[in-house]
């Protein structure tokens, strides 16, 4: 059984991004790039499938620039066993890289694929849900829970009522959440391995896939300073306020 794992290079999640002058974008150099949190958990998840006899291969992949190489080797270190790397100089957005995925998929033929459930940097949450429609594989997203079977996949999710239990058939697309595993530390003999770890690259033209945009950018800047409180002397006063000089209610 294999299982694909998508990957996204984002800026690490301990760097503070920060506005381009002219607010066009985040300007991305000396920043400290990193693979996604999530996708982190889902490399993780199907590390631990293969350890238990489950998958019988663990395949990356990961759609950007040259760059993008750096997180497959990462996931390669943590136990992943080859990736493949769609090559690109486009800001690629959600709907783009569910098509390369649908295109990698047809290829690899995978019985399941599994992301992470967004990606910190844009926090769209939009790639899972649209690669399931394309290809019209079953769907569970924000696992907590992952019980994979020959031909079915048991996921347990959480919903704001509590936990949902979804049975799915294979192949299937799954979306990770925090509380599915904890992401192991690759060890520096695994990180010399990855090295000679095969790592494809291919461009959209191979893969017949438009990655262009359809979403256009028009500004970017930093969120609002946020004013000082405001001590009050009681209920009625705060009330007032409320009412009176920020009428919200």
């Amino acid at each position: 059984m294999k299982v694909l794992v998508a990957v996204k290079r984002v800026i690490d999640y301990n760097a503070k991004p920060r506005v381009k002058p002219d607010g066009s974008g985040i300007d991305l150099s000396n920043v400290k790039m990193s693979m996604n949190p999530f996708d982190e958990i889902a490399v993780e998840e199907a590390v631990a499938l293969k350890e238990a006899g489950i998958a019988s291969e663990v395949v990356l992949v990961s759609i950007g620039t040259q760059a993008c190489q750096d997180v497959l080797r990462t996931g390669l270190a943590l136990g992943a066993d080859r990736a493949i790397l769609v090559q690109t100089d486009i800001q690629v957005q959600p709907l783009g890289v569910a098509k390369a995925l649908k295109a990698i998929c047809e290829r690899e033929q995978p019985s399941l694929l599994i992301l992470g459930k967004q990606a910190i940097d844009d926090d769209a949450c939009q790639t899972g849900q649209a690669v399931a429609a394309l290809l019209g594989w079953p769907q569970a997203t924000f696992a907590s829970n992952v019980e994979l079977s020959a031909d079915t996949v048991v996921v347990t999710r959480e919903v704001d009522g509590g936990l949902e239990i979804r049975a799915l058939s294979l192949p299937a697309v799954i979306t990770t959440d925090l509380r599915l595993n904890t992401p192991r530390y690759a060890s520096l003999p695994n990180i010399m391995k990855a090295k000679k770890k095969t790592l494809e690259t291919l461009s959209a033209t191979e893969l017949s896939v438009d990655l262009a945009p359809r979403l256009k950018t028009v500004s970017v800047r930093e969120p609002m300073a946020r004013a000082g409180g405001v001590l009050v002397a009681d209920v009625k006063a705060l009330i007032d306020k409320l009412r009176l000089e920020a009428k919200v209610i």
